[in-house]
């Protein structure tokens, strides 16, 4: 009774985005990541930024490499390509056809320093993987993407075929009911959230849960899984800024 108390429960109001991270958004969301100038003003009216908040947040943006002038146009920084790219994954279909096996990642090098641990878990895990043990990361092969992680020295990699009940391996490697019931939750905010502010703050909250869906083969979803509606959710939202002139797709 009481998860389903707080199921019900009042949900916070999303954040509304700075300046800078309303043009980041819509540029990640945006192919090609592109934005002329007037848009970048027909996108500051419709969310109500005062136009010389936004003139600094294109500077500062510029100044960190988050953004470049090209052509006149503003477009994104390399670091934010590649953020956008694993973006891209999560909100297109990604799957191929499952034929039951998973990807393995076995660290074979000892001895390397913290940092370059960290890094080697942050590459991993940016691919989806799972940690099952210290140093052995794994997930099912069904994305179409290949491999970041593939032909690093310092791994091993395999593919297998789990012995026990492939859908309760997926259970202990990812917390497929909270991402679950959170799914759920942002597609009730995105639905009654109508304010052109609040809205894009609920839809940015939407793709960055969409990033952390491990993308599993549907064969080892829960029944109710909301990944594909949230998908509809956010391509809907993306056309819905296009149909205002906020974003295009030249």
């Amino acid at each position: 009774m009481v998860s389903r108390l707080a199921s019900l429960a009042p949900q916070p109001a999303a954040k509304l985005l700075p300046a800078r991270s309303v043009v980041l958004s819509l540029l990640l969301g945006s192919h090609p990541d592109r934005m002329s100038p007037a848009q970048v003003t027909a996108a500051g009216e419709h969310f109500g930024i005062p136009a010389s908040t936004l003139r600094v947040a294109l500077t500062r943006a510029v100044a960190a490499g988050d953004l470049r002038r090209e052509d006149g146009d503003y477009v994104l920084g390399d670091r934010l390509v590649a953020r956008q790219r694993r973006q891209d994954e999560s909100v297109e279909d990604a799957e191929t056809p499952w034929d039951g096996t998973w990807e393995m990642a076995v660290v074979v090098v000892s001895g390397r320093p913290g940092s370059e641990r960290a890094a080697l878990r942050d590459q991993l895990a940016g691919a989806r993987l799972a940690e099952l043990r210290e140093g052995v990361w794994t997930r099912p092969a069904n994305l179409r993407r290949t491999p970041s992680y593939a032909g690093d020295p310092v791994l091993a990699t395999f593919r297998s075929r789990p012995d026990d009940d492939p859908r309760r391996l997926a259970r202990e490697l990812w917390d497929l009911a909270d991402w679950s019931a959170t799914g759920r939750g942002l597609l009730r905010r995105l639905a009654r959230t109508k304010a052109p502010a609040p809205r894009l703050a609920v839809a940015a909250h939407v793709v960055r849960h969409l990033t952390a869906d491990p993308l599993l083969p549907r064969e080892l979803l829960p029944a109710d899984w909301p990944g594909a509606e949230l998908r509809t959710a956010y391509a809907d939202y993306q056309s819905e800024l296009r149909t205002l002139g906020v974003t295009d797709s030249r």
